[in-house]
This record gives C-alpha cells, sequence and structure tokens, in this order.
C-alpha cells in the first residue's frame, strides 16, 4: 500500500493548490488529497514525519503526475507558481500598466489608478508627487497570481530604493535620467546626452527633446504615436520646446546606466544631438554643425533634405521641423533591452 501510495499520482492537465499561510501538515495533506494531487494524506504526512524540513504556503501548480516526493520537495521548497513580468529600461507608466494587463495581472486602469494613489511611496524622495512615473525600476519581477496592484507598485518601487541606495539621486536626477532613457539605446552614449542637457540648462536653451513632447500627448490621451506642429506649440508644463528648464517630473522609468549619467554627465561643450545612421549618436558644438549631421543623418537614410531651412544665431533653439517633416514627426522608441 505504502509503495502504491509513493508512485506517480496527479492531475493529467493544469490546476493549482493554493495553500493558505499557517495551513498544518494534516490540512495541507488533505488539500492536496482532495484536489487529486497525490493518492494518501496519511503517506504526505509520513513523508513529513521522516523528512522534516518546513512547508512552504502559496499557490502550486500541477499539471503531470508525480511521485509523492516530487510534490513534498516542492512545497517543501516553496516553489510556488508566479507570473514573470518583465518591465524593460525606459517603459513609462503607460506601457508598465499594459505589460500587467497582458501578463493577467490586472487591468491597465486599475492599475494606472492605483499608482497615482500611491505615492506616498515616494514622499521622502519627491513630495508632492501625483505619480510614481520614473520609481519604478525596470526588472523582471515573479508576482503570485493574487498579487494586487499595490503589492506590485510596492515591489517595484523597493527595487527601485536597493538599486539606488548608494547613488543618492534625487527628483531632479530621475527626471534627468528619465530624459536620457528615452533619447539613446546606448549605455556609452547617456553621459554625453546628460552633459548636453546639462549645458543647455546652462546657457537657458531649452531642452527640446521630443520624447517629453510625447509624454504630454500620453498624459492627455492623445498620443498617435506621431508628434504633430500643434504638439510642438502646446502649453504642457512637459513641452521642452516652449518651457525652459526640466519638466516637472520623469517620463519614463531609467535603468541604472541612466541615472549613473545623470549623476556623472560627460564634462563637454556640445550642445547638440542627432541619430546617425549606424544606430548611435553625433554631437555636435554649434548649430551650424548639428545643420550639417543632420543633413548627414538625411542623406544617409535617403531623405530629402529639408528645403529652406532657417539658420538661427547660435543661442538660439534648433528650428522644430529642422531634420524631420514640416507637418509631423514620428518619435521611435530605441529598442528596449529586457532588464537583467
Amino acid at each position: 500500500m505504502w509503495f502504491f501510495a509513493l508512485q506517480a499520482y496527479g492531475p493529467n492537465s493544469e490546476m493549482f493548490v493554493d495553500i493558505a499561510p499557517g495551513t498544518t501538515t494534516a490540512a495541507m495533506a488533505q488539500q492536496l488529497q482532495q484536489a487529486g494531487v497525490i493518492r494518501s494524506a496519511y503517506a504526505f504526512e509520513a513523508m513529513k514525519a521522516v523528512h522534516g524540513g518546513v512547508l512552504k504556503a502559496g499557490e502550486y501548480r500541477f499539471d503531470h503526475p508525480v511521485p509523492l516526493a516530487e510534490v513534498y520537495a516542492r512545497l517543501r521548497k516553496g516553489d510556488v507558481y508566479t507570473v514573470a513580468l518583465v518591465i524593460p529600461e525606459g517603459y513609462d507608466i503607460f506601457e508598465i500598466a499594459r505589460a500587467v494587463e497582458k501578463a493577467g495581472l490586472g487591468s491597465e486602469a486599475a492599475f494606472l489608478a492605483a499608482e497615482k494613489q500611491h505615492v506616498e511611496l515616494i514622499a521622502s524622495i519627491t513630495p508632492g508627487a501625483s505619480s510614481l512615473e520614473g520609481y519604478l525600476f525596470p526588472d523582471t519581477y515573479k508576482f503570485s497570481r493574487h498579487a494586487t496592484t499595490t503589492d506590485m507598485l510596492a515591489t517595484m518601487v523597493k527595487r527601485f530604493r536597493q538599486k539606488t541606495a548608494e547613488l543618492g539621486v534625487t527628483a531632479k536626477d530621475v527626471t534627468m535620467a528619465s530624459l536620457v532613457e528615452r533619447e539613446v539605446h546606448l549605455d556609452s552614449e547617456r553621459p554625453m546626452v546628460a552633459s548636453v542637457f546639462e549645458n543647455r540648462l546652462a546657457a537657458g536653451m531649452p531642452l527640446q527633446t521630443d520624447p517629453a513632447v510625447a509624454y504630454a500627448s500620453m498624459l492627455r490621451g492623445t498620443w498617435t504615436g506621431v508628434i504633430h506642429q500643434s504638439e510642438l506649440h502646446s502649453d504642457s508644463p512637459y513641452n521642452t520646446y516652449t518651457h525652459t528648464g526640466l519638466p516637472p517630473g520623469p517620463i519614463c522609468n531609467p535603468g541604472l546606466a541612466a541615472l549613473k549619467a545623470a549623476l556623472e554627465p560627460a564634462h563637454s561643450d556640445y550642445l547638440y544631438f542627432v541619430a546617425n545612421a549606424e544606430g548611435g549618436t553625433k554631437f555636435a558644438r554649434t548649430i551650424a554643425e548639428h545643420h550639417a549631421n543632420v543633413a548627414g543623418y538625411r542623406a544617409a537614410m535617403g531623405e530629402p533634405p529639408v528645403l529652406n531651412a532657417p539658420v538661427p544665431t547660435e543661442m538660439q533653439p534648433v528650428p522644430p521641423a529642422l531634420g524631420v517633416t514640416p507637418a509631423a514627426r514620428k518619435v521611435t522608441r530605441k529598442t528596449k533591452r529586457p532588464a537583467r
């Protein structure tokens, strides 16, 4: 009988057994037997008496017959069922909310509502914040199917605090890092991009970063994937063409490389940058150099030159239409690698 009880047994299709905290060994054994995972509750209790150990509560997934010893080992190890949630570097709150819904961990709307309700999680870093944007650290998370939106948000903010504990980041650093994160995808270029932004801030020049303009449209719920001229003239505080200084908060959730770049920007006198045809970035000190870099990029990509483009004086902002189509421009997301 005992030999028979130890043999492979269990379901032939997926099923879950949720063992509540504080459940006794006898109650666990009965629950597993009733669920059809093991043949004998008595044999399970006997195995506990022989092998000892602490059996862990949680939700377990079973989908094929296994020996009693394997079931016991899984509960002793705490091999509970979790759902992986991958948050790449540079995801904004809207993208995270969609990822949560896609993973089956909750609705997009509920996640967006919760992240605005629980700004107390970052009150010590940025008092008065209206969103957790910027502080949900990019990483691969494993959550129980029963995890609440509050559980997930608290875990992501905790991971942010753990990863940045020795950096001493401020709210300004996180906002700057979010701009750097969305502008380039090569870690080696991030400190130089941060230096361009710092130089423009010091000179009183608008940052003119398209991702911030796009974010303003996301907040309004009008984002279509393309920046229109009207958006470049909007009165949003996130419009870095019409407002000098940093936007009022982060526009995405930056990774560690971008945060470090914001804290330690390169030393340069660059004021401009544009993508190059090789997937990197070309930097320029003067508007004339920048015009040449933009023209070179357009030529390399087989795009027509911008006809009659105005040539501004050295400290004037770059015209919104420079190097892009006059009617609209598409903001292309850089390829993001899943966090490791």
